[in-house]
């Protein structure tokens, strides 16, 4: 009788033993069986997360489990990384938290707000409509001095780490806060030398900036157009007319070809017909094409076209003359090639 007695108590402390083991690994042990990225939005529910953590858990049922044991509900909305070995308990409280994890995005130039707002969306939780609201909300370009237009000139192609949810209004906080930093008291400095605001800077920098896409030559082209601001030569800069000729016919009208019909557009944008820099920028312009007009280089070239023996470069002229015969060899290749437009 002691010995069947014996033999009883050690199976329920056995069976004690197991089940306590399986409760404590549903609880504490290894989960996650490989590292993702889990994405919460404000309407996820934790069925939505069990589906979405399936196949990177062994049992995804027991994370509803825990979470029913830890009184857990409602998850807060983030991006997650889930590390290989993350408990269900560690789960839970990561969502319970909302401990997410930063994550970094990256804009190059873009035209428009719209287009950056979209790009943005693709990137963050907040949609292109928030975004673009904040970016054009009429408070805060009245306290900060700043037009519809103009306000583009606050995002700096960058990279910046921030949260998934990050708000519309914080990021453009951000925004503002990292435009601030940029105009250190060394780049003010060689604004002031050239006798421009930064808000003039940045104009020219973004007819750089469509002028070309080699940064070596950035400094060149700007040089050039500060010597034709200096002479009172209206710039004659070919990507206000495109700027112009987009206003007209939308943003996805492609121009390959500067028409002579295009330089008698009525715009203040169209440096053809008036002198000095227009009223805004015309483009977002990163940082090589800001820093090509504040270290412009110094020399006597008034004029440029497209150089067809180095495509993607311009050839310089000091003379019309000169500029005359670069631009004849230049519209022979348009023809050529059959660009008309």
């Amino acid at each position: 009788m002691k010995k069947k007695s014996f033999y009883l108590l050690l199976f329920f402390i056995a069976l004690g033993s197991i089940l306590s083991y399986n409760y404590y690994q549903k609880i504490f042990g290894k989960a996650i069986t490989k590292e993702f990225i889990l994405f919460v939005k404000e309407n996820t529910t934790l069925i939505d997360i069990k589906e979405k953590i399936k196949d990177y858990t062994k049992h995804p049922n027991t994370f509803l489990w825990v979470a029913a044991r830890k009184d857990f509900i409602n998850p807060k909305s983030g991006r997650y990384v889930l590390k290989e070995g993350m408990s269900n308990n560690d789960l839970v409280n990561m969502l319970r938290s909302g401990n997410q994890t930063p994550l970094k995005i990256a804009f190059n130039n873009q035209d428009t707000l719209e287009k950056f707002s979209g790009r943005l969306a693709s990137q963050i939780a907040a949609d292109s409509i928030a975004l673009l609201e904040s970016f054009t909300d009429k408070e805060f370009l009245k306290n900060n001095n700043f037009t519809k237009k103009s306000v583009l000139q606050i995002f700096i192609p960058n990279t910046y780490e921030v949260y998934w949810t990050i708000p519309a209004n914080q990021f453009r906080a951000k925004m503002l806060s990292a435009y601030k930093r940029f105009w250190n008291k060394s780049r003010l400095q060689k604004a002031k030398d050239l006798n421009l605001s930064k808000e003039e800077v940045i104009i020219l920098a973004s007819i750089v900036q469509k002028e070309t896409a080699k940064n070596t030559e950035r400094p060149i082209v700007a040089g050039l157009y500060l010597n034709r601001l200096k002479k009172g030569i209206p710039l004659q800069a070919d990507p206000t007319i495109i700027y112009c000729v987009k206003a007209q016919k939308g943003q996805d009208y492609v121009v390959k070809r500067v028409l002579t019909a295009d330089l008698a557009i009525k715009s203040p944008y169209n440096t053809y017909k008036n002198r000095g820099l227009p009223p805004t920028l015309i483009a977002m312009p990163d940082i090589s094409a800001i820093d090509g007009v504040l270290n412009a280089q110094k020399h006597n070239y008034i004029y440029m076209c497209a150089s067809v023996d180095k495509i993607g470069y311009h050839a310089f002229a000091r003379t019309l003359a000169q500029h005359n015969r670069n631009a004849a060899k230049y519209h022979r290749w348009l023809n050529k090639q059959r660009i008309n437009r």
